[in-house]
């Protein structure tokens, strides 16, 4: 159910009211109104959780949702039932309720005389250009059904991909909090006992690195504010920066640079432009706004600028493979995998064989990293684990030192 504000002027009484209803399109909301024996003036309706500061994660549609959309919609329309219809019963079905409220004013566009695909435009948070540009393409070409089917499939895939090295990430991830946790905890507890104990015997000297900890711990207890303000200065002033132009393009090179996750982000870009581009030139997309649309979609500045070159290149009568050949932002399968299939006449083919070979590469990748990273956690884990035990240790060999010589 959606909730809808509406304005209506009572019939007996004159009253204008303002109020809300809810109900499942804006239709029924009608009906409901005047069931109550008002006449609607004005129904709009009223964005979920539009006050609630968590409402930009709340509202956000998931691609598991987005994917089923387009399968649905693909399939009743390709029985028969017009395009309203399918979407009025797409919605109904839809447990999204962010994407239900999209859905509801798509209809409420087409049936005012809008086109699908511009319709979807108004949504860019919801759909991506590719999305939309498949969609115009089937409209176009009368094969909408087959068109949101290479949507449902791109886009099922590139969220594949995107999960497995998500996936990747998390193990690292998780170690170091771990470690951060337990660093934190020996620093702030159990060193200040260890000081406490050597605080009351006479001519006792700490070695260095219990003395430099120690310094740490106290700063960490007296001004943990000042901690707490610095921690959330630098991760908003990072995250702001990293949205930046000259933020992105050095985050986007390290991406495709940085060992050991510098094969694996280039492999999954190559997947991502060749996908993209297989989808895009199957349906009937000019190569020129594959090109534009595939420099967007591969989300990486500095191989989105190469597109754009390319583009230029073949605008100018040159050759896609000839474009990008030689370019340090392609690995050199693509462009030799291009020149084959324009010179048989089936890029298509040759772009989806692309596509299917580096989405394998990067599971594989992925479990090389598996194995990289494990190992360098544990010799990461054993440093910090010794740093620490040396600087509560020592002071006690130091200790037993001084005991032996007094004897």
């Amino acid at each position: 159910m959606l909730t809808f504000k509406y304005e209506a002027r009572d019939s007996r009484t004159g009253q204008l009211i303002k109020a809300e209803v809810e109900a499942d399109n804006e239709q029924s909301a009608s009906k409901l109104i005047r069931q109550e024996g008002l006449s609607p003036l004005q129904i709009t309706m009223k964005e979920a959780g539009s006050s609630n500061p968590i409402s930009k994660f709340q509202n956000r549609v998931k691609a598991k949702d987005r994917i089923l959309f387009a399968r649905q919609l693909s399939t009743l329309i390709n029985a028969g039932l017009p395009l309203v219809q399918s979407l009025r019963s797409v919605a109904d079905q839809t447990v999204s309720k962010p994407l239900k409220v999209v859905i509801n004013k798509i209809i409420t566009d087409i049936e005012a005389g809008g086109a699908f695909a511009a319709s979807l435009e108004k949504h860019p948070k919801v759909f991506n250009q590719v999305f939309i540009s498949l969609v115009s393409a089937g409209e176009a070409s009368g094969t909408l059904d087959k068109a949101l089917e290479r949507v449902a499939l791109q886009q099922e895939k590139d969220a594949e991909i995107l999960s497995k090295v998500r996936g990747a990430m998390a193990y690292p991830i998780i170690v170091l909090m771990v470690m951060g946790g337990v660093v934190g905890f020996m620093i702030v507890k159990v060193l200040p006992q260890v000081e406490s104990i050597y605080k009351g015997i006479p001519g006792t000297k700490l070695p260095f690195i219990t003395v430099a900890l120690l310094a740490v711990s106290h700063f960490i207890i007296n001004f943990w504010w000042v901690v707490i303000i610095i921690t959330v200065l630098v991760v908003f002033a990072t995250t702001k920066w990293a949205r930046t132009g000259p933020g992105k393009e050095i985050i986007d090179k390290l991406k495709m640079k940085m060992w050991p996750v510098g094969p694996l982000f280039m492999k999954m870009y190559m997947a991502r432009f060749a996908r993209t581009g297989t989808t895009l030139v199957s349906s009937g997309v000019p190569l020129l706004q594959v090109l534009d649309i595939t420099s967007r979609a591969v989300n990486n500045v500095h191989i989105g600028r190469s597109l754009n070159k390319a583009a230029e290149k073949v605008r100018g009568g040159k050759a896609l493979s000839a474009a990008i050949d030689k370019d340090p932002n392609f690995l050199e399968l693509v462009p030799n995998m291009l020149r084959i299939g324009e010179q048989s006449g089936q890029i298509e083919q040759m772009m989806e064989k692309v596509a299917e070979y580096y989405e394998k590469e990067v599971d594989q990748q992925i479990k090389t990293i598996s194995t990289i990273i494990e190992p360098v956690m544990m010799v990461l884990l054993g440093v910090v684990a010794f740093i620490l035990v040396a600087a509560i240790l020592l002071p006690i060999y130091g200790l037993a030192g001084q005991t032996q010589n007094i004897r």
